[in-house]
């Protein structure tokens, strides 16, 4: 990548206080964003990955790291500079039934960013912006003032593109966005993310378990395990040349649709549970599932390195 990053991750934890310790959702993870690029986030239900995407946004306050973008550390504002910041910062949610208020009409739903930052003149120009947005994603003037149980599920989460989009963000936090949507409704919404992004510029962070969607989508992907990075490269490489047993099972459980080689290719099947994200203890959170480990990975916490051109992989043994 050429350009300078419009996001830059750094160390990023998030811990919670729990009975019996601290849970480690996030465990310092770093990572870059460029400009106009769609950086997918995959891993298992409850690695972290919606943790992580609330903390960059700070909806969840960070316990440690930084998040660096155009050049300020977006950590360090104070509550009245970060609603200023928010601007640029936009996510869409992953339940369109629960993100969107049931006694507001869409209009007001979609115009409630453009109402806290006084980004209006007057009504007129508040209720123009609100029809232009609902065009934007597919939908039409008559639907502003219907409320969100009059609408579908993909009609409902393309309100909440349109709500993401009415400050003019630079970055926005796709978190799951299609999970609870029909699968013939997701590629609509998926294809519908790509448009916006190509006419607006937009530079998205994907979260998402699909697998196939994620490579569809993202220009870069990240794999999570329990709090930590396993592995990042560009889409292409990671999916045709995995490194990490992690994203080796994970790659191997997607279907093929060509029966001859589906039939014939072998799952990699992973033994035992996911540890408790509470107090971990020290070496490789994948050891007890790894079929590869030694004994460094159990005493060693392994880097997140480069280990060829673009490509970051946090594995002893690779």
């Amino acid at each position: 990548m050429m350009a300078e990053p419009l996001i830059s991750a750094r160390n990023i934890k998030k811990y919670f206080d729990v009975a019996g310790g601290k849970l480690k959702a996030v465990d310092g993870i770093s990572f870059d964003i460029y400009p106009k690029e769609t950086f997918g986030l995959v891993g298992e239900s409850g690695c972290g990955k919606s943790t992580a995407g609330r903390t960059i946004v700070r909806l969840y306050e960070p316990t440690d790291g930084e998040l660096i973008f155009n050049g300020i550390n977006i950590f360090k504002l104070s509550r009245k500079e970060m609603q200023e910041a928010r601007r640029d910062f936009q996510m869409i949610f992953q339940d369109p039934y629960a993100s969107l208020n049931p006694r507001m009409t869409v209009e007001d739903i979609v115009a409630e960013p453009l109402d806290i930052h006084h980004a209006y003149k007057n009504k007129s120009e508040r209720s123009d912006r609100v029809i232009e947005l609902l065009r934007l994603v597919g939908l039409n003037e008559e639907h502003a003032m219907r409320f969100p149980h009059e609408f579908s599920g993909g009609q409902r989460q393309r309100i909440g593109i349109a709500r993401a989009l009415a400050l003019k963000p630079k970055f926005i936090i796709c978190d799951e966005p299609i999970s609870a949507l029909d699968v013939s409704i997701q590629a609509q919404v998926v294809n519908l993310l790509k448009e916006l992004q190509e006419e607006l510029g937009l530079t998205y962070m994907f979260i998402a378990h699909d697998l196939s969607m994620v490579r569809y989508i993202s220009d870069r992907v990240g794999v999570m395990y329990l709090g930590h990075l396993m592995e990042l490269a560009k889409s292409d490489e990671l999916y045709s040349n995995p490194v990490h047993p992690y994203t080796r099972a994970l790659l191997s459980a997607i279907p093929i649709p060509n029966p001859d080689i589906q039939r014939n290719r072998k799952r990699i099947m992973l033994e035992g549970d996911v540890p408790s994200p509470i107090n971990p203890r020290e070496g490789c959170t994948f050891v007890d599932r790894c079929q590869y480990a030694v004994e460094r990975c159990r005493q060693e916490t392994p880097l997140f390195e480069e280990k060829s051109a673009e490509h970051f992989v946090a594995c002893h043994i690779v």
